[in-house]
């Protein structure tokens, strides 16, 4: 399974629009945002993969505009959660998202090792290492960095590639 990562988009719908093309052209059955979406629009956007690829939605510290988000989110048919989202990984494995805002819950989701990966954004750095036996990834950010940058993971494969945003 491929799954496209992104996070902390703060609302450039122009890199979110990029980033789905980044994530058309490598074949994503699933897309995950974790967190800082930005305004409803840009939910808006990420429903227009779901004709492609499922996609999964977690609510980060700057959204404070929650319920429009899974307002949005429902009308989209599209997975959200505040807290943390898991997608099935179609072989009894599963990826849990969440913003990465609170460092306490994002250690017990790596420390239960009940996930194959754990995502997060939060900190607009690359992240690509285990824990316990968990793969932790964060794709970057997609602003207020220099660098924008999404990730694909190949779940077949454990493939992980960051990729740039422009």
């Amino acid at each position: 399974m491929k799954i496209g990562i992104l996070s902390d988009s703060h609302g450039r719908l122009d890199l979110i629009r990029e980033a789905l093309r980044i994530f058309a052209f490598n074949g994503v059955d699933a897309i995950v945002h974790c967190g800082d979406v930005g305004p409803g629009e840009c939910v808006d956007a990420l429903a227009e993969a779901k004709a492609k690829a499922k996609v999964y939605v977690v609510a980060g510290n700057m959204d404070k505009h929650v319920e429009d988000l899974a307002t949005r989110c429902k009308a989209g048919d599209i997975e959200f959660a505040t807290e943390v989202v898991r997608v099935p990984l179609g072989d009894g494995r599963f990826l849990a998202a969440t913003h990465g805002d609170d460092e306490q819950l994002l250690g017990e989701l790596i420390a239960e090792k009940q996930f194959a990966y754990v995502c997060h954004g939060h900190t607009h750095k690359h992240r690509d290492d285990r824990a316990d036996g968990v793969r932790v990834i964060n794709p970057g950010a997609m602003q207020h960095t220099k660098v924008h940058t999404v990730a694909v993971l190949d779940t077949d494969t454990d493939m992980l590639e960051h990729i740039l945003v422009h």
